[in-house]
């Protein structure tokens, strides 16, 4: 499914993409469950950016997402330009437990507006709504220290709260109606996800590519063919495929590449 018809090379579109945040609001365990369908619990810190890559079909197009999911320690800031620069699209993940992640979510925002591409297109996605699901079993989460080299992907709240186990909603801090409220002020594209279910991952990648100005990007990409972003790919890159219509069709945790 990589590759359509012959002659038909025009159908496939790269799509430089970077995914910014606070360090262990999980952004690499969302890149993981797009491109692998896994969850990893105990992931270590990204150091510096990681580089994966998915192939996905919508409609009569193949998209090839160029993912790099930078590393969310403050002595990573001064790479991140280097990452999106010349990216068509980012998603701007915070932690729905943790309020202090999404102001830094707002600053990613407000950086990327005014210095990546102007036609960029941006998610939000409130990840590790698994915590504040009744549905969801708080059994074996392990409290983290609000730490720089906290895991990336720690799927346990910091610092678990001392509160009744049996009220997951009282460990949310980020209102749904708070953060979807900026993101429509600010133009973005608004999810709230679950790396670890694979809750509303596969939709964030699909919205994105339907926005995604294809025509342009192909006209560019004939008028320069250099390839964008930053060389030397991590060792953790990926390739596969997923279809985001058929995807799309399926239950929310159908995340299937």
């Amino acid at each position: 499914m990589a590759e359509t018809a012959s002659g038909s090379q025009d159908k496939s579109v790269q799509v430089k993409l970077v995914l910014l945040g606070e360090a262990a609001v999980g952004k690499s365990s969302v890149v993981l469950r797009f491109v692998s369908n896994e969850f990893q619990p105990n992931k270590e810190p990204t150091i510096g950016a990681a580089f994966l890559t998915q192939k996905c079909r919508l409609e009569d197009r193949i998209l090839r997402y160029e993912i790099w999911d930078t590393a969310g320690q403050e002595r990573f800031h001064s790479l991140a330009p280097m990452y999106y620069r010349n990216a068509q699209a980012a998603v701007v993940v915070y932690d729905v437990t943790k309020a202090t992640s999404l102001e830094k979510a707002k600053s990613w925002v407000k950086e990327l507006q005014r210095q990546a591409n102007p036609n960029i297109v941006i998610a939000l996605a409130g990840n590790k709504v698994d915590l504040v699901q009744s549905s969801s079993s708080s059994s074996g989460a392990s409290s983290s220290p609000d730490s720089e080299d906290e895991a990336d992907d720690a799927t346990a709240t910091p610092g678990e709260t001392p509160g009744s186990p049996g009220e997951p909603e009282s460990l949310r801090q980020v209102p749904r109606e708070e953060a979807q409220a900026y993101a429509q002020e600010a133009g973005l594209l608004f999810f709230e996800t679950s790396a670890k279910t694979g809750e509303g991952i596969v939709e964030v990648f699909t919205e994105i590519a339907k926005k995604i100005p294809i025509e342009h990007i192909l006209a560019a990409s004939r008028n320069n063919s250099g390839r964008p972003g930053a060389g030397g790919r991590g060792n953790n890159a990926r390739e596969e495929n997923v279809n985001l219509q058929d995807d799309q069709a399926k239950t929310k945790d159908a995340c299937n590449c």
